[in-house]
């Protein structure tokens, strides 16, 4: 690789990654030509430097943060054609993308990984007007991982989150909503509605199997069963491979959702707006170096 351009974000996880920049450099350098170093500031600013990083021809993209900080530069790449390859080293509470591709919150781990491992095309899946690599939801706790103050995720970690989903516990809202997808349609009051490209969501495993570069899209549907709306919840996590009459599982590649709801979207952990929603997945539309075992076994449609 030529040119190289590693954004992190400082405020990612436990905020220490700038610590070990010293000693992240001393492993890369050797490995590249040119590396720039991009610190972001203010939200979007992820996005605002991959597009930069497009427009001068970079041949690679390292990430350094969570899944929001991952978000944000895909949504970058994706407005171009030409597009750097990505290196990922996660370091958020979550990371449910790094943690899904095998990768490891050990800087040196991540790292070996992306000078051993396998580049593979990831799908990207389009929400209206931005692009999610792992989930797009609404419904029940949905807005957990933005509405979840940052200290408290500096210092509790995922049991942030967890302390925040008790609170959300008797707030589980009623969608009546409206699914079109491949020539049928769903239809019914639900309190969850997850549409996934990953293996884990929120910490925990969502979808047996998952393939990502298939070009096709997981959707899990809840059905609204109050006040036992949780027992259900927990059922599907244990269980997530079946679909039943109050659990809908499908896959697709594109679908419309109408709804009079008035309940946030989340998508990739960041807010992404209320009401309708078109979705189309962009078949292997990223490169990602992940272990050769991950490639095996998610992605072998290449």
């Amino acid at each position: 690789m030529k040119k190289v351009m590693l954004i992190y974000n400082p405020k990612s996880g436990k905020q220490n990654f700038e610590n070990k920049l010293v000693e992240v450099m001393k492993i890369i350098e050797p490995k590249f030509h040119d590396i720039f170093v991009r610190k972001t500031d203010y939200p979007n600013h992820a996005t605002q430097l991959v597009e930069q990083a497009c427009e001068e021809n970079f041949d690679m993209i390292i990430i350094v943060g969570g899944d929001g900080t991952f978000n944000e530069c895909v949504n970058g790449l994706m407005k171009y054609e030409k597009r750097p390859k990505i290196g990922y080293i996660p370091t958020g509470t979550c990371c449910d993308i790094g943690m899904s591709l095998g990768l490891s919150k050990n800087i040196t781990k991540s790292l070996n990984i992306m000078f051993t491992g396998s580049l593979v095309k990831m799908d990207v899946v389009q929400t209206n007007e931005r692009y999610s690599c792992y989930v797009t939801g609404t419904g029940a706790f949905i807005d957990i991982s933005y509405v979840t103050d940052s200290k408290l995720k500096k210092k509790f970690g995922y049991f942030a989150y967890l302390i925040k989903a008790v609170e959300e516990i008797f707030t589980i809202p009623k969608m009546r909503m409206r699914i079109y997808h491949d020539g049928t349609f769903n239809r019914g009051v639900y309190s969850l509605m997850l549409i996934i490209n990953s293996k884990r969501v929120a910490g925990i495993n969502m979808i047996y199997k998952p393939s990502l570069d298939d070009g096709l899209v997981n959707v899990v549907l809840y059905r609204n069963i109050y006040p036992f709306n949780f027992i259900l919840y927990v059922f599907s996590y244990i269980f997530p491979f079946w679909s039943t009459p109050l659990v809908s599982r499908f896959k697709t590649n594109k679908m419309e959702i109408r709804t009079s709801s008035k309940a946030s979207w989340n998508i990739d952990g960041e807010y992404g707006g209320k009401g309708n929603q078109i979705v189309e997945v962009n078949k292997q539309a990223i490169e990602i170096v992940v272990p050769e075992k991950i490639k095996k076994r998610y992605f072998k449609n290449q």
